[in-house]
């Protein structure tokens, strides 16, 4: 008797992810405004009409391709600095690894950076960690900063444009290295350790 409802469930869990998958791949490729429905339901292949069984509207949708690309770099976050215990450390291996990983996965890469355009994604994914982990270094001494805000927004911003130079080609292949570096600094800590911590080597996350 549960047979059908059974396949009916998974038939629209299938059809939701293959709207999420598509909206993702054409966000990383065009931004939010050029994007339409009717173009996110041809990606997926599946009917118009079908789009607002899942969803009420395109914005609802990018809610959850928001949710998920916050929700995966916050949990790569904890997984670097649970291994860590200078803060200096874990905010180098954050920002190391964002600019890694745009540089590994282009897709991914254009889809923060294109979403932040109008979502300010990156602050949101980075900022609570961000200010966590600068608070700490704050406290122990180990970092000094003017102002802790303009400071987040400051490497926040820094970081979307590493991004970007990395995926339009124009940055070096050690780009991840010489950001964290700068942003080590512009948190106070001394150039010559700043450039000895930007080059530990990063923990293996899974």
């Amino acid at each position: 008797m549960t047979a059908a409802p059974n396949r009916q469930a998974r038939r629209r869990g299938a059809t939701r992810a293959k709207l999420v998958v598509a909206a993702k791949a054409l966000l990383a490729r065009q931004g939010v405004d050029n994007t339409r429905i009717q173009e996110i339901t041809d990606e997926a292949d599946v009917g118009f009409g079908s789009f607002y069984n899942h969803f009420p509207s395109k914005e609802a949708l990018i809610e959850v391709v928001l949710g998920d690309t916050i929700a995966a770099r916050g949990a790569e976050i904890d997984a670097l600095a649970a291994q860590l215990d200078d803060p200096a450390e874990i905010i180098s291996a954050a920002h190391r690894s964002f600019v890694r990983r745009a540089s590994n996965d282009p897709d991914w890469g254009w889809l923060l950076v294109r979403l932040d355009l109008s979502h300010n994604i990156l602050h949101a994914a980075l900022g609570p960690y961000a200010r966590r982990d600068l608070c700490a270094g704050v406290r122990s001494g180990r970092l000094s900063v003017p102002h802790e805000g303009i400071a987040l927004y400051a490497s926040g911003g820094a970081l979307l444009a590493v991004m970007r130079a990395v995926l339009d080609g124009q940055a070096p292949k050690d780009a991840d290295i010489h950001h964290a570096e700068a942003v080590l600094r512009l948190f106070g800590l001394p150039a010559d350790e700043a450039a000895e911590v930007a080059r530990r080597p990063l923990p293996a996350t899974s």
